[in-house]
């Protein structure tokens, strides 16, 4: 268990920004992300972001941005969806070691807006590209190897995209706020078999913020701290392409986590899963041992994931199914509804009764090649 808290929290409310640069989501983020804890700029020694800010030597770009001055300890490591929910535990760290005491971390990013993505340099790219690789198409492989080899089908999936549907309508900030049924989900366009578009995630502007602080500082603010209890990482190597599909590096980053935070599963009251495609989330489910291998499927069936009396409420906010994936950093968001579900301010409608214990997870890069998967665990109040 570490000592420091979450203190403030803010999701930025577009989904669409053809006006608004990165540099100025994370700036608004920054604003509002101090209000929330009752802090100001002075008040930060230490700034963490990914590499969604723009330019070379992007993180001091937006330290001299955002005016940040005396900052004791900085961090910019990117391994995608998972960096936000890293940087929570690295930030934790810090603190902890006596590096700081105010960390900000702030996301954002516009790909709905953006141009076209820089040229693909990565050491991987000259043997993979080539074949017409896809987010979208790495996903429906492993969804494709999970049904031959343990029967999870269509519907089972749909249950999950289902789930953040009827979340996503006490949402007014959410991309889509209909509910949908398993038919909608299996008769909506095929993106790439078996994945349909339903399956898939949404695309959207916006960003976040996170401040953690010492449990010394959160002692002297009003606002509820909500303390990390343990964060776990794991990668996991696609092997020169003899890559088993059917896990995630969950398996290491989940025990680690549950490890340090000195909590079992049958302590977790919410959980916040990355969800790029249903997929994500029911191989995540299983490698952190919520169910057996194999049966994800039937794990999530019966409403299991719906708040706020499923056996495991998840992604109350709709998730990046629904509400919000903004910049491809799902993670930063994940982290902002389990501090709203700890601290009883979820919608009303899904609101977790008694919510003391949640974990978020984040998956970076991709279940069907390299990636990289953190778990964090956090506790209700305590200062």
């Amino acid at each position: 268990m570490s000592s420091a808290a979450i203190a403030g929290v803010y999701e930025h409310p577009t989904r669409d920004a053809p006006d608004t640069s990165v540099t100025e989501l994370h700036a608004e983020i920054t604003a509002e992300t101090l209000d929330d804890a009752g802090l100001t700029i002075d008040d930060v020694d230490a700034y963490f972001t990914a590499g969604d800010p723009a330019g070379m030597f992007s993180v001091l770009s937006m330290i001299d941005y955002l005016g940040l001055e005396d900052l004791s300890h900085i961090e910019g490591t990117d391994i995608g969806g998972s960096s936000y929910v890293s940087h929570l535990g690295h930030a934790a760290s810090a603190i902890e070691a006596g590096d700081c005491e105010v960390a900000l971390l702030t996301m954002a990013g516009r790909p709905r807006n953006s141009s076209s993505p820089p040229e693909n340099k990565t050491p991987e790219a000259g043997f993979e590209d080539l074949y017409g690789l896809s987010a979208p198409a790495t996903y429906a492989l492993a969804a494709r190897r999970h049904m031959h080899e343990f029967g999870t089908t269509s519907e089972q999936l749909a249950e999950v995209r289902v789930a953040a549907s009827h979340h996503a309508q006490y949402n007014e900030n959410a991309m889509f706020q209909e509910p949908v049924t398993v038919d909608d989900v299996v008769e909506s366009p095929l993106v790439c078999d078996p994945l349909h578009l339903l399956d898939c995630c949404v695309v959207s502007d916006g960003g976040g913020g996170i401040l953690v602080v010492s449990d010394e500082r959160a002692a002297e603010l009003e606002r509820k701290c909500i303390p990390v209890l343990g964060c776990g990482e794991a990668v996991k190597h696609p092997h020169g392409g003899a890559v088993d599909l059917t896990y995630t590096a969950a398996v290491d980053s989940g025990p680690r986590a549950f490890s340090e935070a000195d909590v079992d599963h049958d302590d977790i009251d919410y959980a916040s899963i990355y969800d790029s495609f249903t997929i994500t989330v029911v191989e995540t489910l299983e490698d952190l041992g919520f169910c057996e291998k194999g049966d994800g499927g039937s794990f999530v069936e019966g409403g299991t994931l719906k708040a706020p009396d499923g056996d495991l409420p998840y992604n109350t906010d709709g998730g990046g199914l629904c509400n919000n994936h903004p910049g491809n950093r799902g993670g930063m968001t994940k982290v902002i509804e389990a501090v709203r579900q700890l601290r009883g301010e979820a919608a009303p409608e899904l609101q977790v009764p008694d919510c003391e214990t949640a974990l978020v997870h984040g998956t970076g890069g991709s279940i069907g090649t390299r990636m990289g998967s953190v778990t964090a665990i956090l506790g209700r109040e305590t200062v």
